[in-house]
């Protein structure tokens, strides 16, 4: 990256460009703080989506019209495979832009255009920043974008979650998925590489619920406590989603496997001869299980115990 001297306003232009992208002022309060040093017209934030592998405009201001194919048009232009290698923005027209120039920005009076590539200060690839101009950008404008492009990237980051993080508690591995099941990330958690949570996910969008706590027992006979929690996936959190957080356990109060399946169907209001049925027991081995529940759980009512295994998450999620 190239050097440069920030004067006063620059500075406080971008920290308040910081404040409005941390602060939830989101894509359009950066940008009026950035308007206070950069001389632009319009802009428009293009999102990449690594689960699909394409570009799709997500905020726009200043075009009366934001044409559809013009963000994967974009995509496939040397000037994008430049501005990828170098991580620096790419002017308009230029002879690699020149078509998409005619198309895109000339017929709507822009006479000038720069695009930035949006990479997180880790380095993940977010998106691209459209700006546009009725007269030529300034040649330091170019270092200035390039400097806010860190901050800028968290707009076009579609892998977040809307998620309150007391409801992840330490220690979970965690992933999200939306309606259809598209996988994302969870910022701030390890990546929980399970095949099956997309199916808990799946189940639990589908309910009314607004969280799910339990136990779940993998291919291999592991058991593992599952947390589930609504939150919205993608720009804005605006698709509806679940996110899906596990972590390895052992089975608590001493209880054996078939004790938690036995509990499970009494939390869900089943009668013993219904429990027997639906695990292939007799009636007489459901009471034995249930005596020995009670007695490790210390309650004296299928009421209470439904209670404290609701309450505590006892309950396998797959049952």
């Amino acid at each position: 990256m190239a050097e440069i001297t920030l004067d006063v306003r620059q500075l406080q232009a971008f920290t308040e460009v910081g404040y409005q992208i941390g602060g939830g002022g989101g894509a359009h309060g950066a940008m009026a703080a950035l308007r206070r040093v950069v001389r632009l017209d319009a802009y428009e934030f293009v999102a990449f989506d690594p689960a699909t592998g394409r570009h799709h405009s997500v905020v726009s201001d200043g075009h009366g019209r934001i044409d559809g194919d013009a963000a994967e048009e974009y995509a496939a232009l040397d000037a994008y495979r430049t501005a990828m290698t170098t991580r620096a923005p790419v002017s308009m027209p230029e002879p690699s832009t020149e078509r998409y120039f005619r198309r895109h920005l000339a017929p709507y009076g822009w006479r000038a255009g720069l695009t930035a590539p949006l990479f997180l200060a880790e380095g993940r690839y977010t998106g691209l920043l459209h700006l546009a101009s009725r007269s030529a950008f300034t040649e330091l404008t170019g270092a200035l974008i390039t400097a806010v492009a860190p901050m800028l990237a968290h707009v076009t980051d579609l892998t977040r979650c809307v998620i309150d993080p007391v409801g992840l508690p330490a220690g979970f591995r965690a992933v999200s998925f939306d309606r259809v099941g598209t996988r994302r990330e969870v910022p701030g958690a390890e990546p929980w590489d399970e095949p099956a949570a997309a199916g808990l996910a799946r189940a639990f969008i589908d309910s009314r619920e607004l969280s799910r706590h339990g136990l779940w027992l993998d291919r291999e006979g592991r058991w593992h406590e599952v947390r589930l929690l609504r939150a919205g996936v993608g720009f804005q959190g605006s698709l509806q989603g679940a996110v899906v957080a596990g972590r390895r356990c052992a089975l608590p109060y001493e209880l054996t496997g078939r004790e938690v399946d036995v509990l499970t169907r009494v939390a869900a209001g089943d009668s013993n001869p219904q429990i027997a049925a639906a695990l292939v027991l007799s009636v007489r081995t459901v009471t034995t299980h249930l005596e020995h529940i009670f007695a490790k759980l210390g309650c004296d009512s299928r009421t209470r115990l439904t209670t404290k295994v609701l309450a505590e998450g006892l309950c396998r999620l797959d049952l």
